[in-house]
């Protein structure tokens, strides 16, 4: 089974924290959609006919698009790949967009699955972030949602803002607890060299969160959702029982998938692949069937180190048979003489034929993988 992904990269502004390739330029969403759509059909042999289990469209702000928009571009996935019956159908939305009107026209579409940006329910922040909703609206946009039956809803949360405290983030816990979505990400806010974050806090206009402070929100995250039903499945996402994001899982187990739009990246297997970050160029580009990528042939030591920095971030870990299989008796002996450390520290383990981390070392991941790859 393999993905695609969908690269939307229009926003009404830009939110002081992000470094995604997006652009104000909505008057050029036609055109934008015309090339998606031939991108689509030009590209229909990457996934070597195999079947789509998930389409996902990400931003910029996907809830920017139209209906006809969808529909054109449904149509396109529809005569050039093979969706699976229950194919998981995600798109990511902005709460001030999703009116009960939006909604509504969601509903009449393929969409069984939205991702909302809501990041976090204080107001203060919102308006640092630069984000274009209240957390009213946030509340309401979900409620809505849930009363037009859709009925796997995922929710983004970011911690370590400036200025957060333990209990603002408790408050963000509760409220997002109160609202029961069936998927939480959740990610630590990174000060991305040039964006107005950044130059914010070159200024010492904004101050960034210590490192103890960090590990404290981390920790009362996971313990928040999984008193609350929630599976702790990947590093930064939480899902109630059945509900995990299938097509980031496809990320973090190796699945092909194929992305569109300007920005997008690919990956089939042995390869990865990325279309250039300029909106002009790809749509002039694209249209006139010429080249709009780069392209990157993995090595056995890359697609090892790919495996690592994946596979080692979910519940099911590293699978140490694959392990072998796939990359060979020194590169396996390699890892667990590497990980040997680590295990008698207790910061990860083996059980059922993987290396996982364990709740200890959840908090060091970054260093455990750092040590596990080839270098």
């Amino acid at each position: 089974m393999a993905g695609i992904y969908l690269h939307i990269p229009f926003c009404k502004r830009r939110c002081v924290y992000c470094d995604f390739f997006s652009t104000t330029q909505s008057e050029k969403t036609d055109s934008y959609v015309d090339a998606l759509c031939r991108e689509l059909e030009i590209r229909r042999a990457y996934l070597q006919e195999e079947a789509v289990e998930t389409v996902y469209f990400g931003g910029g702000t996907p809830s920017q698009l139209g209906e006809e928009h969808f529909r054109r571009i449904f149509e396109t996935i529809g005569s050039q790949y093979h969706l699976t019956e229950n194919a998981e159908i995600t798109l990511e939305a902005n709460p001030d967009d999703l009116s009960p009107e939006y909604i509504r026209m969601l509903r009449r579409l393929p969409f069984n699955r939205l991702s909302m940006g809501i990041q976090t329910f204080n107001e203060d922040t919102l308006k640092l972030l630069n984000r274009r909703h209240t957390a009213e609206q946030a509340v309401k946009a979900f409620r809505n949602c849930r009363l037009a039956g859709f009925d796997n809803i995922s929710i983004d949360l970011m911690y370590g803002l400036p200025g957060e405290t333990a209990d603002m983030w408790e408050q963000d816990l509760q409220q997002t607890i109160l609202l029961a979505p069936e998927h939480i990400s959740a990610y630590h806010l990174i000060y991305e060299e040039g964006t107005p974050l950044w130059t914010l806090r070159e200024q010492h206009q904004v101050e960034e969160v210590n490192e103890d402070m960090s590990v404290s929100l981390f920790a009362l995250l996971i313990r928040r959702l999984k008193e609350n039903g929630y599976t702790h499945y990947e590093i930064s996402n939480f899902c109630k029982p059945g509900f995990h994001s299938r097509h980031n899982s496809s990320y973090w187990t190796g699945k092909r998938y194929l992305g569109c739009g300007a920005a997008a990246h690919s990956y089939d297997g042995t390869s990865r692949q990325w279309n250039i970050a300029s909106l002009d160029r790809y749509i002039k580009g694209t249209v006139n069937g010429e080249t709009v990528s780069e392209k990157e042939e993995l090595d056995l030591y890359t697609r090892y180190n790919d495996r690592i920095v994946t596979a080692l971030r979910t519940c099911e870990g590293i699978s140490l048979r694959q392990l072998q299989e796939d990359f060979g008796k020194e590169l396996y002996s390699y890892c667990l003489r590497m990980a040997a450390p680590h295990l008698k520290q207790g910061t990860v383990k083996i059980s059922h034929g993987s290396l996982h981390l364990t709740e200890k070392g959840v908090f060091v991941s970054d260093g455990i993988m750092s040590d596990l790859l080839w270098v």
